[in-house]
């Protein structure tokens, strides 16, 4: 196994079994082929020519994100959805420079949309080395259940700034304050196009850096991480070319961070593969 071998495995989408989904002539997802009857029987979406679209009596944003809405309350009483997020994830395409449309975070897969995340990268210099805080999510999440992650992790909803939402993040994962979380340093962004259970997106992560000192102990204050640990930075990138202990796409983040420092370099076998990679 290799690091490139983990780029590969966060992008292993196919659009073999997909329908795209239009809004005003827009690519804005795409839709497994196995859920459409269960789209169409909402009544909020329309096949024609093997392109789903809303129906024609949506046409503005908000008849269109309360209409979403109701369709994401009802995939959770169908069973196709764990639950609601109440993070509001833009409709829109790479072309758009304003969302269409406001969807729950939960259906971003199933439609196939343009999803958004956050992770930061928080290590710690001692007298032995790099080491870098790693925490273990909890048992009883639905998604990735007991897997290694960043210390601070989670999307990125449409309606707050990206630095409200990480200092948001950095308390609720890890207790820190405002003052500290702010001292993150935004330091790019991985992307790539993954097949979940419900359908596949492409997915964009913006990454962080934070230097802690050694005597900071995080503290998880609303039950998703089950324990932390501070390792030296050979184990964690040891962990993340050798086994799959962390969740897919934390990989992404953790070889771009050993990239930028330094820790995978121009000598070693792949490295421009891993460097495009990154930015699928």
């Amino acid at each position: 196994m290799s690091y490139l071998t983990r780029i590969q495995e966060n992008n292993n989408y196919t659009e073999t079994d997909k329908i795209p989904l239009l809004v005003d002539n827009l690519r804005v997802g795409q839709v497994r082929q196995a859920y459409l009857p269960y789209l169409l029987q909402s009544e909020i979406f329309k096949h024609h020519n093997n392109v789903l679209t809303l129906s024609d009596t949506l046409k503005t944003f908000d008849q269109r994100t309360q209409a979403l809405k109701t369709f994401a309350e009802q995939t959770v009483q169908a069973g196709i959805t764990n639950r609601m997020m109440h993070e509001n994830y833009p409709l829109m395409s790479k072309s758009c420079t304003q969302p269409l449309a406001f969807i729950d975070r939960s259906i971003s897969t199933l439609l196939g949309t343009l999803s958004y995340g956050q992770h930061l990268n928080a290590y710690v210099m001692t007298d032995e080395g790099m080491k870098m805080w790693i925490g273990r999510r909890a048992y009883d999440k639905p998604h990735h259940a007991g897997k290694l992650d960043q210390l601070v992790a989670g999307g990125l909803p449409y309606d707050i700034s990206p630095i409200d939402n990480l200092i948001k993040e950095c308390y609720e994962e890890a207790g820190m304050s405002e003052s500290l979380a702010r001292q993150a340093k935004n330091v790019g962004l991985v992307s790539y196009k993954y097949e979940y259970e419900l359908g596949g997106t492409e997915d964009i992560i913006y990454c962080y850096d934070i230097e802690l000192d050694e005597d900071f102990v995080p503290l998880c204050t609303d039950g998703e991480v089950h324990e932390f640990y501070l390792m030296p930075i050979e184990e964690v990138a040891k962990i993340v070319r050798t086994t799959h202990e962390f969740k897919t796409n934390c990989n992404l983040v953790i070889i771009d961070f050993l990239v930028r420092h330094g820790f995978i370099g121009t000598e070693d076998e792949g490295y421009i593969e891993i460097v495009r990679g990154l930015r699928s």
